[in-house]
């Protein structure tokens, strides 16, 4: 019995191998089927370092710097065009003009206005003498006054009292004796040559005689005389004159002193202003500077108030205004950078700047949404006034961080995981997300690593591990 019982095992161990073997076979080929299967049902690729943008965006309408739609302002012909489309103005510049048969009266009138306006307001901000000037005008008067009033005193009575006239008679006659006396000599020595030296000694003392008393004549009759009628009167009309003088140069020293009255001044001026006002009115110039963008007007026309002559933009510079959401405006900040791309101009990028953040809101349909405006860094001919864009403001920046895109992040168990392909099989890693674009993430912490090949098409639910 035993003999047969170990003659069945011998039969069972091949047996039994065999099927151990056919077991393992199936069991590789399932294995090696499910990972072929994975392989061929997830697409991967290597997590990597890189940088995050992170963008609002919204649609916006380019504008220029500045821009005027010029009108005119009176009745009247069209005489002359100065400029076209495309044309590079400085401010000022006159672009247009009226007939001037075709202007009304009320502007006619207005060109002799202006030049008495003028002159008027150049009355009184400026003066034919400065101050200092005036200053010495007035003191040159005050001292013509003077001299006025000392001559009037020292003729309204005798030149002297009478102990000075005595003293001038004396000496009128000491100086006649002294001539008596030396006339004799000089007598005595008629007969001898001129080069005689006695000759020339007594004709000296004789002369100087002669002009002593004359002197002494003239001092006399100086002395005891009265002024006529004639020159008083023409003393007393020489003060007149000298006093209406320091009255006058003391007015326009006070005047200059202390300015013209401001408020005439700002009287003229409003009326140099109003008359210059009205005889614009039958030009059109340019406000600002800038390029001519569209001509309304050709000469010949008939135009009237209100009718469209021209319009201008500074190109200098160019805008955009978009509209960002409440949601989004506190991410929004002057001095962000931000790209524009047109329907107009494809496959190109433009960079600009945001210049301005508005801080009113304004509701519509619900939705308050704020203005912000970015300026065009590197605007060409292309980009024009109108046109619409899509623009991206960069609110954040990161360089050099763990980036995943967006679609491989998913929640399992109320945790941001990606899976992470080993060993041929899916596994879950939970992460800490940071900042986030459109399109991509931070991973700030978790246990994957650069390299780690990351699913892109994660299972929506685990599938594989609990």
């Amino acid at each position: 019995m035993l003999k047969k019982f170990f003659s069945h095992k011998k039969i069972w161990i091949p047996v039994v191998f065999v099927l151990l073997l056919a077991g393992a076979f199936l069991v590789i080929r399932q294995v090696q089927k499910t990972q072929t299967t994975a392989n061929s049902m997830y697409k991967t690729e290597p997590l990597a370092r890189g940088s995050l943008t992170a963008t609002v965006g919204a649609t916006g309408t380019v504008r220029a710097k500045q821009t005027a739609v010029l009108n005119w302002q009176t009745t009247g012909t069209v005489d002359s065009i100065f400029v076209k489309v495309g044309d590079l103005v400085t401010k000022n510049t006159r672009l247009a003009e009226l007939a001037q048969t075709s202007l009304s009266q009320q502007i006619i009138l207005a060109q002799a206005e202006l030049v008495t306006a003028k002159r008027n307001l150049e009355n009184l901000e400026k003066s034919s003498l400065s101050t200092s000037q005036a200053e010495q005008a007035l003191a040159v008067a005050l001292k013509n006054l003077d001299d006025a009033k000392e001559k009037r005193e020292s003729k309204k009575f005798t030149k002297a009292d009478q102990s000075v006239i005595d003293s001038a008679y004396a000496n009128y006659v000491l100086a006649k004796e002294e001539l008596e006396d030396l006339k004799s000599d000089y007598d005595g020595t008629r007969y001898m040559a001129e080069d005689n030296p006695i000759r020339a000694a007594a004709t000296a003392k004789y002369s100087a005689a002669q002009q002593k008393i004359e002197t002494a004549l003239a001092n006399y009759n100086y002395a005891k005389s009265y002024p006529d009628e004639l020159e008083q009167a023409e003393i007393d009309a020489n003060l007149a004159l000298a006093e209406s003088k320091v009255k006058d140069a003391q007015r326009e020293y006070d005047r200059l002193k202390a300015g013209a009255d401001p408020e005439d001044i700002a009287a003229a001026k409003a009326k140099v202003a109003a008359t210059e006002a009205t005889l614009k009115m039958a030009y059109i110039e340019a406000p600002f500077a800038g390029t001519i963008t569209d001509v309304k007007s050709k000469v010949g026309d008939q135009v009237s108030m209100t009718t469209t002559g021209f319009r201008i933009d500074d190109l200098s510079h160019l805008y955009a205004d978009v509209e960002i959401t409440e949601v989004d405006i506190n991410s929004i900040k002057v001095g962000q950078k931000a790209t524009m791309t047109f329907d107009a101009i494809p496959e190109k990028t433009y960079n600009a700047v945001v210049t301005e953040v508005g801080s009113v809101g304004t509701a519509v349909q619900g939705v308050v949404n704020f203005t912000v405006t970015v300026e065009i860094s590197d605007a060409d001919a292309s980009v024009k006034p109108g046109m619409t864009s899509a623009i991206n403001i960069v609110v954040n920046q990161i360089d050099d961080i763990l980036v995943v895109p967006n679609s491989c992040v998913r929640m399992k168990e109320g945790k941001r995981v990606v899976y992470v392909l080993k060993n041929n099989m899916p596994m879950p890693v939970d992460i800490t997300i940071g900042a986030s674009s459109d399109t991509t993430s931070q991973i700030i912490s978790g246990d994957v690593k650069e390299g780690d090949l990351i699913i892109l098409n994660p299972p929506t639910m685990n599938m594989f591990v609990d």
